[in-house]
């Protein structure tokens, strides 16, 4: 599929350039002229960023990190008076990432043919949310195009940090656990087999301890090919399962309520709703709405069905604080300040006061966690490590004992 760029005249005489693909120029002549439109020049595009598309379909994720950036640098130029699309050019020039570089090459072009941004950027699921384009959406409705730009970068600048402390706090634990099974498995397979032929020149019967490491190792050793594919079978099997309906269901139960893990998911989680909420409605998108994308954008099943049936409920006639509380998912507290918010016409406010408080108590929650899991991880190579040590050496002190007497 070429990519060709015109200069056309419409119906008003007016002149307008873009973009359009066809297989050949005889393609894009006979639809630009469908359209009722001159053509002015029409020439093939070779190469250039906006040929990318070749190799970076729309399906490719981007970074939220590159995702603000675009939105603040947008809201400045719209705020600065540059018309839509001449910002879109200018960003499609200057961003660096291929992937969001074709992206945002394609929505200039739409801009550009008469498409609005929020339609634009519609066809970009895997790029943009159902929450980016429907800010937008209301930003365009509102002429507060620029301002819930920037109120939707701040949104996803809040968001990439509550993800990255979450991940900092999973990383060490998972490092030295993998570092942990490592030396186990590097002593069962390399250094027991060596106390192994010295044992078997004693001819006494060896502790039961010592055995069963023994036979774990030789287990490892004679089966370590099909004990490596029985894990990974079982991980393939778990992980089918779970995006099933109810294996996904389970499973984000499961992580809410996990000990320890299961109080900080539902803090980010609580978080999360209070933030992705307030944001929406500060920015004029319909409450229906709003909790329509808040339940699609939740990341955990339970949560989604929790606000569906807050959604259903609230299109009866409901406050939201009443269904929330039924679902047994949001603290008491949480329940109370949206029953005040909405009593007073506030809840905008009272859900990002939600959020900033639940985001120090991530902030609280990761460093105790993190304190606390040093110790455990350090007991649990003690334990697991030492625990091979003298059951290896227990046939040597059982012989000093015999010696002795």
């Amino acid at each position: 599929m070429a990519r060709f760029k015109y200069v056309v005249k419409d119906k008003d005489g007016k002149t307008v350039k873009g973009t359009v693909e066809a297989q050949a120029k005889e393609g894009a002549v006979l639809s630009l002229r469908e359209k009722d439109l001159i053509i002015v020049s029409l020439q093939e595009e070779k190469g250039g960023a906006r040929s990318l598309g070749l190799f970076f379909p729309k399906r490719q994720k981007v970074k939220i990190d590159d995702l603000v950036i675009f939105s603040r640098q947008l809201a400045t130029m719209v705020d600065a008076g540059i018309p839509l699309v001449s910002a879109l050019d200018i960003l499609a020039e200057q961003i660096e990432k291929p992937s969001l570089k074709y992206v945002i090459s394609k929505v200039h072009d739409d801009v550009e043919t008469g498409s609005s941004l929020s339609e634009a950027l519609s066809k970009y699921t895997n790029i943009f949310s159902n929450l980016f384009v429907n800010m937008v959406r209301a930003g365009e409705s509102s002429g507060m195009l620029d301002e819930i730009l920037d109120r939707l970068a701040t949104y996803l600048e809040k968001t990439s940090s509550l993800q990255k402390k979450v991940k900092s706090a999973l990383v060490y634990p998972a490092a030295v656990t993998t570092m942990a099974i490592g030396i186990t498995v590097f002593l069962l397979v390399k250094v027991i087999p060596v106390f192994k032929d010295i044992y078997s020149g004693f001819g006494a019967q060896l502790p039961t301890p010592t055995m069963v490491i023994l036979s774990i190792s030789d287990f490892l050793r004679n089966y370590f090919y099909i004990a490596i594919a029985a894990i990974i079978i079982f991980f393939l099997l778990i992980s089918r399962y779970i995006k099933t309906d109810r294996g996904k269901t389970r499973f984000d139960r499961l992580k809410l309520n996990i000990p320890i893990f299961g109080t900080l998911a539902k803090k980010v989680a609580v978080g999360k709703f209070a933030r992705t909420l307030s944001t929406l409605i500060k920015s004029g998108v319909p409450i229906l709405s709003s909790l329509e994308i808040v339940s699609k954008t939740s990341g955990n099943c339970v949560i989604e069905k929790a606000v569906d049936n807050v959604r259903t409920n609230v299109r009866e006639g409901e406050a939201i604080a009443d269904p929330l509380s039924k679902s047994g998912i949001f603290p008491s507290m949480v329940v109370r300040m949206i029953s005040v918010g909405e009593q007073t016409g506030e809840l905008e406010k009272m859900l990002t006061k939600i959020a900033d408080f639940y985001d120090e108590q991530v902030d609280t929650a990761v460093s105790g966690l993190t304190s606390l899991i040093e110790p455990l991880i350090i007991a649990f190579l003690g334990i697991v490590i030492g625990g091979i040590v003298i059951c290896m050496f227990l046939p040597i002190l059982q012989i000093s004992s015999v010696l002795n007497v």
